[in-house]
């Protein structure tokens, strides 16, 4: 089979292996930017001063400064610096990060009674739990609501409209008069950032259903209410869940936003204390640690969703007729059919 058929899956063994690749190739990179030094090194970094006063050991020059001070030392007679090539001060080797990741958890903080790094981890999880939780509990029922009934999507959706170009952090300093400077208002950025986007999906979602659906479940006799519930609810939940497992991955961007406002708190801080203090490997760190906290949630939800939905693997059609068949109409939707049925053959 072609890796590149089109509309055709790949087996199994090398959809895992183009899986691999794809984080071994960005590694790879980074490996050979590091430790190749014909590759990408524009600075030297100071093993001895020699007579210089200029730099310090450990100091990164660019190439250029570098070899007007070794000039400088020269003329004048005194002893030239040494120095080997390296990447600039912001690129720091894999092996370094991967240092800087251990003894980030195992060393305490610098600051007395600052938390540690775990316990940070704990704080944005928190923030960022409670803020899409309260999201969902909000936009999904409108959504639906909004998809399901046009009076609800016009007397509702317009305004949502204009509000979602509103950008969240512009409510920064509201939300910190409000809730003051604790996790309230960074609660609060994380939910306004993903309501009312949430909220639109949500609705595009359900309207986005073969409508042959519903009329074949109008045809049976059901009312509106049992439209709602067995037949809208379930033919759209498992894209809907797919949906918020989306918006979750913009959760943690506005997620970095929220904790630099008021109380800094959470991954979003020690980032930020790293950067200040030119830990760049610590940056990395805190960098890499939310890429892997958002892409293992992603995972968890994608498997729990299988065991949420195992149907969803099938056609929507073959799906859906089970559905129609739990149902219970009332025996006179059965007669009216029968009667329909009766009258088409005749």
């Amino acid at each position: 089979m072609s890796l590149f058929s089109i509309r055709k899956p790949l087996p199994p063994r090398t959809a895992f292996t183009l899986k691999c690749f794809a984080f071994c190739l960005p590694l790879l990179a980074w490996c050979v930017v590091s430790y190749v030094p014909w590759v990408w090194h524009p600075q030297m970094k100071v093993a001895e001063r020699g007579g210089t006063t200029m730099y310090r050991i450990g100091d990164h020059v660019d190439k250029a400064d570098y070899e007007t001070e070794q000039n400088r030392l020269l003329s004048s007679g005194r002893t030239p610096m040494q120095g080997v090539t390296t990447n600039p001060i912001f690129l720091p080797a894999p092996h370094e990060v991967g240092r800087a990741f251990v003894q980030a958890f195992t060393t305490p903080p610098a600051r007395q009674g600052a938390p540690w790094l775990h316990e940070r981890i704990g704080q944005s999880i928190t923030v960022l739990f409670y803020g899409f939780v309260l999201a969902i509990m909000v936009a999904v029922p409108l959504g639906i609501a909004c998809g399901t009934f046009d009076a609800t999507s016009k007397i509702i959706e317009p305004f949502i409209d204009f509000m979602r170009y509103m950008p969240a952090p512009a409510f920064g300093a509201l939300m910190i008069a409000i809730f003051g400077l604790a996790e309230a208002p960074k609660v609060a950025i994380v939910f306004i950032g993903l309501f009312f986007n949430m909220l639109l999906v949500t609705a595009n979602t359900v309207r986005s259903m073969d409508v042959s659906l519903l009329e074949a479940a109008q045809t049976l006799g059901a009312g509106r209410l049992r439209l709602l519930t067995s037949v809208v609810i379930p033919g759209s939940l498992p894209m809907i869940y797919t949906d918020l497992r989306i918006a979750l991955g913009f959760g943690w961007v506005y997620l970095t936003i929220a904790e630099v406002m008021g109380e800094m708190r959470g991954i979003s801080e020690f980032i930020n204390q790293q950067g200040k203090f030119r830990n760049y490997q610590n940056v990395f760190v805190g960098i890499i640690l939310l890429g892997a906290l958002g892409f293992i949630t992603d995972q968890l939800l994608g498997w729990f969703g299988k065991q949420l939905f195992p149907w969803h693997a099938r056609q929507k059609r073959g799906f859906i007729r089970t559905q129609l068949a739990k149902l219970k109409w009332p025996a006179k939707a059965s007669r009216t059919t029968r009667e329909v049925g009766h009258a088409n053959q005749a």
